[in-house]
Parts: C-alpha cells; structure tokens; sequence
C-alpha cells in the first residue's frame, strides 16, 4: 500500500511493499517522464498487480530498477540494482502483439529492503531516501555553475534541444536540478546508477559538473576534428556527391556498371603489376581522373587506353638468359652455315654474361648484300639465347615520332614503334632487330635516325623517354641488332654506337652446302612432297647456283629450288607417285627454262683494250669490264658509262699517269694530240662510282695505246695516284668471289690489302692467284701479254711489244674493242 508525502515518516518505519519492474539500459530519475515497452511476463504482471492495487491517491505506484546486464531476460533479485526509483505509472496502452506501452514519472528514490516470494513476478519491500538539504553560499555557487556548464554543453551537443535550456534555468531546487540534467547526458549506466544512489544533492551537483565538463572537453575536442575534416574533406565531399549522382544518373542510363567494372579490373590490375614507382604513381594520377570522367567522353577513352599502355609494359618481366656456350654453339650453327664472325660474338657475349651477372645489351649491326641471312641469324641468336625476338623494318620510316611516339594531346596518338614491340615481345629483354636501318630517310616531320641515338646508346637507353608515354622505360638489357646492305648511308653518330660486323657472300661449297643442308628440306616440305624420296645432283645445282642466279646470298637460289619441286609435284599430281625421283643437270635445265646468265663472264681471249675489273656493290662483288679504244681526233678524253664524280677523276688520273710515264711505256706522244681515247665501262643504265677501277682503267689505255692485249684470266681492282702508286680498297672478300664466280685464275690486288687476305675463305685462296701490287707497271706486267714483262716501263720498251707492231702502227690501227 502506497502512503502520501504526509505521513512519509510513519512510512519509513513499516517500509512500503510494491512491485518491482526490472529495466534494460535505462534508469529512471525522480521528476522523469519516460515511455517505455515492456514485453516480459512478470514484468507485465508487475504493471496489472500495479494497476490493481491503487494508492488513497489514485495512483498505480510501482519500482523503476535498472537490470546489471541488459541481456539477461530472465533476471535474479542478484541480477537487479538495489536502488531505484518508485515511480507512478501514468498510461498503460496494450498492443497488438501482447505487448505494453507504459508511461511512468518517476517520484523519489528507493532502496530495496526485502524480496517477497512470488513466482508472477518480483514484489519488493522498499525505504524510501530521504534526501536533507541544507541551503548555503557553496551550494547557490554549485548551482550555477552547472547551469552555466549545462548551458555551454547544450551549445556544444546538438542533440539537445534549446528549450531543454530554458525548462532547466528556471529549476532552483538542486535535488530537481540534478535528476532533470541527468537524463539529458550521455553517461555509462553506471555512472548514472551511480549519481542515482547519490543521496545528498550537493554531491550528485559535484558529480554531475565533474562528469558534465569532461563531456563538455570531448565535444570541444570532436568540434576541433571535425571543424579540421570538413576543411580537409569539404573539397573531397563535394565531388564525392557529384560522382555519385552522376554514377546514379549513368547508372540509369545503363552505362555505368559497366565503366565500374572496368575501373576495378584496371585497379586489380594494378596491385598485381610490378612498375617503376613513377609510372605507379603516374597511373594511379590518371585513375583517379578517370572515376570523376563520363565513360562516353572522347577524354575518359584516352585516358583509358593510356592507362592500359603503361600496365601492359613488360617493365620488370623478362626472360632467363640461356648461357650454355656449348648449346647456343649447337643453335647457332644449326640455324646457319658458316657465318663464322657473328657467331663467334655471340658466344662472346654468352661467355662473359656467365661470368658477369649483369651486362649491358650489345648493339650489333650485320652488313651485308641481300640474302646472306642477317635476319634469320638475329631469330637464331634469340634462340640459342632464350629470348624473345622482336622485328622492326626500318625501310622507308621518315618520322621521328615512328621511333619516339606522339604526344597526348594529337588526336589517335600511339607510343613509338619501340614500345609497341616491348609490349608485343611481353620483355624487357628480349633479341630485337631493327631490320633495314640503312632505309630511313628524313623530311620535314624529324630524322629517325637521330632518335635512334639515345636508343642505340647503351649509356643513355635506361632512361629512354616515348613522348606518348612521357616515362622513362629502361632498353638497357635489350640486346639491339640492326641489319644494313651499305654503310654508307647510315649517319657517323648512329654507325659510332654500333658494333659493326660485315657478312659477306657465300662461296660455290657453301652455296651448295646450304642448299643441301637448309634449302632443298624447306621447299621439299614447303610443296608437298615430304613423304617422297628426291634426289637433287650436285652437277644439277651447280647449274642452278652458275646458270639461274647471281647473287651474294641464297634467296634466289631458294626460289629456283621452289620452282624445281613445283614442277615435280605437278608431275606427281599427273602420273602418281615413284620410289625415287632423280633430277640431274639435264633435268633441271628443262624444269627451269632457258638459263638467264652465263657462267664466267671472264672474257675468252686475250684483247686490247678490255681489262677485267672487280667492283662491290650492295648485292655483292660483281665482274666490272672496262674498255679503252682510241680515234683520229683533238686529244679528247672520253668517258662513258654513267660513271660518278670519283669515277671520272680516277679515269682522269689514270689518264695523267699515262701521258706522264707514255716515253717509257713506248707510246708516241703526238698520239695524244692527234686521237682522241674513249673510255667505256658497259651496261651503261648501271650508276658506277667509286676509287677502285683506276688500276683497271690505266691498264686499258695502256693496252689500247700500246697494242698489247691483256689477259684474259686477270682481274684486278686498286684506287691510282699520279705517281703510279695503288692505293687501298674496299670489299676485298666480295670481290674475290666474284672473281671466283667468274672463272679469273689471277688477281691483282693492292700492297696495304694484304692484311684482308685472312678473310677470304681458305678454298678461294688456294683457287685463286693473288698477287699483292704496290705500283701500276706491276700491275702491268702482270696484266699485259708482253715477252719480257720484267722490263717493261723501263727505256726501249718498244722492244716489248708483240713482234710486227710498231707504236705508229699501233695507233693508226682501230682498237679491237
């Protein structure tokens, strides 16, 4: 039974008995009005015994007591404070769900004194607190400074609202003032459990302005943070909202899943790809400019694809070198027959990478007539080297961008050929061929050749920069080979970075060998015919190397074999199947037609006037005939032949020397102002240039003025000077083939060559008979059909001539060129 505020001390003494209703995460102060849902059955018991056992004043009075753990759902009076608060219970409201809405205020505080047994639910035997205040200086004081610290906290926590601010400044009485704070602050159930069992009011106003400005420090500290975040963020924020609208927006249009999708693939991406920290850096930059672009603007495609260039790079990715000597040996010569110099520098390099553990790429350039196989030995080095092998054909490239890329900012820009091909090969280090580096040309757009400096150069290349990519992209391990039929028109600077090894042409045995070897399997099995036994004579392709082809390499030879088995396969395709097919000399004279050379254009007899000369050029060495004829005339020196500037002045030199030294070598010297002498070099639509045919031509004008015929059987080549001396040439092994070629016995070349000699095959040496000259009357008198050659060029060489032939005959008679 519940008794009035009047008869509070008779109370006291018989204690009150009332139910007790035990909470969850709350606790109820005196003067609180607090809505709450109660779903347990003994508490919903506790609230009907309550509404059935009304105080005199008509009020339902029940005991408001926080839980020590909120989850326990079946309490002990061990699991329920002691101290609560007896509260009235104001509204009961049964919901649907068998449920109760109850609002209760609570009164005063009370302390459990007894449990009562009773299985319904917890009825409790409470005292009432009786709380004593004594009004003093030091508690006016007290209160206004929670007013004033209140104050400031509501300003600070914006979860209160103003008019709670308001109700609270008009509270003097500090017991009221205390509770009505209270259930406003965000506290620990303890601590406010704590301020609850607090009796004096004066301490629970201490407590509570202690704990009021260490809340009231922690929202100064938030409102700093979060003043700091929202400048820092607010930027960030904004755009945050924008790119999300415009996700939501896209999103709608059914664009941007996609695009989505494909920013995360490109992030994945990146955390799985090891780069320089540069370009790392340089893609997230871009990825980040990506996310806030539309996916149909032409800018965000752009950017993409530079995204994608820069992931696909090989930066770090490279293949183990292969640095077995002995097997790369076995790759090498496997490939390709004989090419004995590039070979040997490749198994260098495998040698010393063994030793060294890290070494800088070579640069190699092969120079060589068409068809030697440069490029096919560059596949074969990445072969026997284990690497990657990549080919860029630099014929006709007049673009620096070619080389370097196009910046970002053109329309449709791409990098470099160079990157294109890192990309291709998928390493940083692979065997790369920049085929036909003697075919660049320049023109207003750049010169190609000078980007291939830096890249060219092993000191510069580990920085190398494409204007596309704007990065540096390291080329240093990147073994380069370049492949040129001349020197000549490759730039100083570019040949001054290059290793240059020169290929010559193959011999007659080493044609035939790599016929046998490589070219007769290929197009045997390339037509068709793999599975039957044919048999190609040695004399057959004799005839084909002298008969159907001229050339320094193979690659004709090779379409001439094609042809042959063409023509067997249409035989076999016509009249079945043989064990054995046989094709000798006769045989492929009639599957490849009439022969388009002659074999050995060395001239058949001995003539005035015709001198066998050796020339290069970029198929080889070739048989450069030149003839000397002399008429009735001024003095006139004629000379023909589509020759070039150097050409010309040697035939003038030549000329010079032959009037000088005309008293010894016999020759009459009204003859030079009385006749003009043509000089001719046939096949005359052939541009010739070049030092080397001075010896030829002194020794045509010496025999066309003399009437001595020269050898059939001698070639020579060697620059002249006005003193008769033979200068240096170049081309020496290439010339010596053709010589062999063309069926010469004897060749005459100069004194300095000597040291080239090591360079002509042995076979070709011991064919040939080389004879090292110093001055042209050696070359004469090896040259000239003459009785007593050791004496010619010196006084009375008239006795020298052929019997029955006088000077004055001599000229007066047509030459028989």
């Amino acid at each position: 039974m519940f008794f009035g505020r009047d008869d509070k001390k008779e109370a006291q003494k018989r204690g009150l008995t009332i139910p007790l209703l035990p909470l969850r995460d709350i606790i109820v102060f005196p003067h609180m009005v607090v809505p709450l849902f109660v779903g347990r059955e003994k508490s919903i018991a506790a609230l009907k015994d309550a509404m059935a056992h009304k105080g005199p004043d008509d009020k339902a009075v029940i005991l408001l007591a926080a839980q020590k753990k909120a989850k326990t759902n079946d309490p002990s009076p061990d699991d329920i404070f002691h101290f609560g608060t007896i509260g009235h219970l104001i509204q009961l409201l049964p919901l649907p769900d068998g449920t109760m809405k109850v609002l209760v205020e609570g009164v005063r505080r009370a302390k459990v004194k007894k449990f009562h047994p009773n299985d319904s639910f917890f009825m409790v035997e409470v005292d009432e607190v009786e709380e004593t205040l004594e009004k003093s200086v030091e508690l006016e004081a007290l209160v206004r400074s929670v007013h004033s610290v209140f104050e400031a906290f509501v300003k600070l926590n914006k979860r209160i609202p103003p008019e709670m601010l308001m109700q609270v400044a008009s509270i003097d009485d500090p017991a009221r003032l205390a509770d009505t704070i209270v259930a406003h602050l965000s506290l620990k159930l303890n601590d406010k459990q704590a301020l609850l069992e607090t009796e004096s009011p004066a301490k629970r106003l201490e407590k509570l302005y202690e704990l009021m400005q260490g809340e009231i420090e922690i929202l100064q500290v938030e409102k700093k943070i979060r003043t700091r975040v929202k400048k820092q963020m607010e930027k960030t924020q904004k755009e945050y909202y924008l790119n999300e609208q415009m996700q939501a927006i896209q999103k709608e249009l059914g664009e941007r899943d996609e695009f989505k999708n494909e920013i995360q693939e490109i992030e994945e991406k990146l955390k799985n790809k090891r780069m320089s920290k540069e370009a790392t850096l340089k893609v997230k930059k871009e990825l980040k400019k990506l996310r806030m672009m539309s996916p149909m603007s032409a800018e965000a495609t752009v950017v993409r694809n530079y995204i994608d260039w820069i992931i696909s790079l090989p930066w770090y990715d490279e293949t183990q070198d292969r640095l077995d000597v002995t097997e790369a040996e076995r790759v090498l010569n496997e490939d390709h027959y004989g090419l004995k110099k590039p070979k040997e520098r490749i198994l260098e390099y495998l040698a010393v990478q063994q030793l060294v553990k890290k070494l800088k790429g070579p640069v190699l350039c092969f120079v060589g007539p068409p068809g030697v196989g440069k490029t096919s030995l560059a596949r074969s080095i990445a072969r026997a080297t284990g690497r990657k092998f990549v080919r860029l054909s630099l014929g006709g490239v007049r673009d620096e961008a070619e080389i370097r890329g196009h910046r970002r900012t053109y329309i449709g820009a791409m990098p470099g050929k160079l990157i294109q091909s890192l990309k291709k090969a998928g390493s940083n280090n692979p065997v790369f061929l920049l085929d036909e580096i003697d075919k660049m040309s320049t023109d207003f757009r750049g010169d190609p050749s000078a980007a291939l400096l830096e890249v060219l150069d092993p000191e510069q290349n580990h920085n190398f920069n494409d204007h596309y990519l704007d990065l540096d992209y390291d080329l240093s391990k990147v073994m380069f080979i370049c492949t040129a039929n001349t020197m000549h028109n490759i730039p100083g600077p570019l040949q001054d970075r290059m290793e240059v090894i020169r290929i010559a042409g193959y011999t007659e045995p080493e044609k035939l060998s790599i016929a046998r070897r490589y070219l007769i399997p290929k197009e045997q099995e390339a037509n068709g015919l793999a599975d039957l036994k044919i048999d190609i004579t040695n004399d057959a392709l004799k005839t084909i190397v002298h008969r159907y082809t001229r050339e320094s390499g193979v690659r004709s030879l090779e379409r001439e074999i094609g042809g042959v088995f063409r023509k067997i396969a249409r035989d076999v395709l016509k009249n079945g199947k043989r064990d054995l097919i046989e094709v000798d000399r006769k045989q492929a004279m009639k599957f490849l037609g009439t022969p388009r050379f002659r074999y050995g254009v060395a001239e058949r007899e001995d003539q005035v006037g015709i001198v066998t000369g050796l020339a290069w050029t970029e198929l080889g060495g070739e048989i450069l005939t030149t003839e000397a004829t002399s008429m009735p005339g001024k003095g006139k020196l004629i000379i023909t032949g589509k020759l070039g500037e150097v050409m010309q002045e040697s035939a003038q030199a030549a000329m010079s020397y032959v009037r000088s030294r005309a008293e010894r070598f016999g020759i009459d010297r009204k003859v030079f102002e009385n006749y003009d002498i043509h000089v001719h070099l046939p096949e005359g639509a052939i541009p010739k240039d070049g030092p080397s045919a001075g010896v030829t031509m002194a020794t045509a004008l010496v025999s066309a003025l003399t009437r001595v015929p020269v050898r059939k059987d001698v070639a020579m080549t060697g620059e002249i000077t006005l003193r008769g001396r033979v200068l240096p040439i170049g081309g020496l092994k290439e010339k010596t083939l053709a010589a062999h070629r063309a069926g010469i016995k004897t060749v005459l070349i100069p004194k300095a060559n000597k040291k080239d000699l090591k360079d002509i095959p042995l076979k070709i040496r011991k064919a040939l008979r080389i004879v090292p000259v110093e001055f042209v009357d050696d070359v004469l008198r090896e040259a000239l059909v003459l009785e007593k050659p050791e004496e010619f060029g010196r006084k009375g060489a008239g006795d020298n001539l052929k019997p029955g032939l006088s000077v004055t005959e001599a000229v007066s008679t047509p030459s028989q060129a």
